[in-house]
């Protein structure tokens, strides 16, 4: 089990935390964390990638911060 807790940009209300919500929701992550710039995701990573959750990120819009 791998934990990552990732800076994500572009954040500014809760309407954002809950289109990251959505995304990460569609992946088989063990738990997810979200809130404003930021983003704790629990995952098996036989199951799902770094870069996956990154994309679903991206995919509601807002930038991981490296």
């Amino acid at each position: 089990m791998k934990e990552l807790v990732l800076q994500v940009s572009g954040m500014t209300c809760h309407h954002c935390v809950m289109a990251v919500k959505k995304e990460l929701s569609k992946l088989q992550l063990e738990s997810f964390d979200v809130e404003i710039g930021s983003a704790k995701v629990k995952f098996d990573d036989s199951k799902v990638s770094e870069n996956e959750i990154e994309k679903a990120i991206e995919e509601a819009g807002y930038k991981v911060v490296k």
